[in-house]
């Protein structure tokens, strides 16, 4: 069975504090409903993550890792049907001292980024404390289509995602949504 995603302008993304054999996360919509449940399974060698609609049945976006734990990783993003939307590559020097990705069309040509907020704060969240949020910015084509705002909470890893400046869709929903679990689960093993 197929089920739509419902394009939503602010979402809450969160990773599950305990989950059994591999991380689990849940994004909300403003009014606390669950809209996505996501899987990642432990003990894979290519990391593969499946997000679930609010059922956490059916099956709606599956995020694949191309090769065995790569430093600049790129993760294909499609339908649960198997329809490729595009890839996600983690700038993996670049990423060292700030969060760095590159989002991709279906044909691999990069066709925006996902940039923390700033160099200087970058740093100092890895090597001195991470108690200042990270900020993330979006952009296609030049155009900031979305930003995701890190809540500090030393016990749950948890992002406001904005959607509301995406007013001419150059960001698909389902690649939104793909790139708020790489940022907790990729990017979250930094802590």
């Amino acid at each position: 069975m197929s089920t739509e995603l419902v394009a939503t302008s602010k979402l809450l993304a969160r990773k599950k504090i305990f989950s059994f054999l591999g991380s689990e996360f849940e994004i909300f919509d403003t009014q606390s409903n669950l809209k996505y449940f996501i899987k990642q399974k432990a003990f894979k060698l290519k990391e593969a993550i499946t997000v679930f609609d609010h059922t956490k049945t059916n099956p709606v976006i599956l995020i694949q890792a191309r090769r065995w734990r790569d430093f600049s990783g790129t993760y294909d993003v499609s339908r649960a049907d198997g329809q490729k939307i595009g890839a996600l590559k983690r700038e993996g020097m670049a990423s060292l001292f700030r969060d760095s990705w590159k989002i991709l069309d279906m044909d691999d040509n990069i066709v925006g980024s996902i940039d923390e907020d700033s160099m200087l704060l970058a740093l100092f969240r890895r090597f001195l404390s991470n108690i200042v949020p990270q900020h993330y910015d979006i952009n296609i084509g030049g155009n900031l289509v979305a930003e995701f705002d890190q809540h500090f909470n030393p016990f749950v890893a948890k992002f406001d995602l904005d959607f509301t400046k995406n007013t001419n869709n150059l960001l698909s929903h389902e690649m939104g949504i793909a790139i708020a679990i790489l940022l907790l689960a990729v990017e979250g093993r930094q802590d």
